[in-house]
């Protein structure tokens, strides 16, 4: 697998009444061309623990088709077991253009059945495609989470997962007041540095039937939280 195909890029918007709000698909498109080059070198190291746990819950399916929303330049791919399927999408071309390159010099083109362009709130998938979704580091860059954890609950077969990991903005302190500086800068970063947990949290509370099996900040210092979450 070396080629990169377009299936479905979508629309997304979101009301300006939270600092996610500021993130719209042409934004966080053109802030991701722009990290592209320099985004294995700046955020490899940092999330490696994160994308080990991410890795470590997809690894229970072995066998199993795997989606990996916002695969960016496939940093995780060499840490997946070589049994499962992956389907890797994500709004940037440039990026997915690098996910690509690595499959080829990693030899994973067994692993990884494809590669697309694609919303994440707006999937090109039938319903009940996949036996997890993964999707780390991607909330954050999200316009419409909300939407894109409904989107990946339709096209997960029952009995299957989403397994998130993310930075959940700081509620005081410090590290708030940090988050809060480069909030005012979300658009050029192309994330939302104050993600609150409660939108996850709100999202489940409409959706009794699913279940959360797992929530934990990751060490070392916890800068980021595994979350997992069950259709039954």
């Amino acid at each position: 697998m070396s080629e990169v195909g377009a299936w479905n890029e979508g629309k997304s918007t979101r009301p300006a009444d939270k600092s996610i709000g500021m993130l719209n698909n042409a934004l966080v498109t053109a802030a991701y061309a722009r990290w592209a080059p320099v985004y294995d070198f700046f955020f490899a190291a940092v999330m490696h623990k994160g994308r080990q746990a991410a890795a470590a819950a997809v690894n229970r399916h072995k066998g199993g088709h795997i989606l990996d929303v916002g695969i960016g330049t496939g940093l995780e791919l060499p840490m997946f077991d070589p049994s499962l399927k992956v389907v890797g999408v994500d709004l940037s071309l440039p990026m997915l253009k690098r996910a690509a390159k690595r499959v080829r010099d990693k030899k994973l083109a067994t692993l990884v059945e494809g590669l697309g362009v694609m919303d994440a709130c707006h999937l090109a998938f039938p319903d009940a495609s996949f036996d997890a979704i993964v999707a780390p580091f991607v909330l954050t860059v999200l316009p419409e989470p909300e939407a894109s954890l409904d989107e990946w609950l339709r096209v997960l077969k029952p009995g299957g997962e989403i397994i998130l990991v993310n930075h959940i903005g700081a509620d005081t302190g410090p590290i708030a007041m940090i988050e809060a500086w480069m909030a005012r800068r979300s658009a050029a970063l192309g994330w939302d540095p104050q993600f609150p947990w409660s939108v996850v949290a709100n999202w489940l509370a409409l959706r009794p039937q699913l279940v959360l099996t797992e929530r934990r900040t990751l060490a070392p210092v916890g800068l980021f939280t595994l979350t997992r979450i069950k259709k039954p």
